[in-house]
């Protein structure tokens, strides 16, 4: 099985010339914050070319549309709130990652 890589999202994307670059983040606890509240935690960087990029964003909207049609996001209309996720019951999933509680 190939290695796996859980994150909740993505914090940056930079361009530098032909090369995208972009951070993925995983929330975790803040060592510094006396509350322990949650903060995100850099995990991995993916770099590819300008092209692989145009590629991924086209097979990422293709998704976007499969999640919209299945109900699981829906388009906002708020200011700062582009899609929302619809709590769904999720199938068990197989990755490692994944610890039921």
């Amino acid at each position: 099985m190939p290695d796996e890589l859980y994150a909740d999202s993505i914090s940056a994307i930079t361009i530098t010339g032909s090369v995208v670059r972009i951070d993925f983040v995983s929330m975790g606890p803040a060592a510094d914050d006396p509350n322990q509240q949650p903060k995100a935690v850099f995990r991995q960087r993916v770099v590819m070319p300008v092209e692989g990029f145009v590629q991924s964003f086209g097979t990422m909207a293709r998704v976007m549309q499969q999640l919209e049609q299945k109900g699981l996001v829906r388009r906002g209309e708020a200011p700062g709130k582009e899609v929302e996720v619809v709590a769904t019951p999720a199938a068990k999933s197989s990755s490692p990652n994944f610890k039921p509680k």
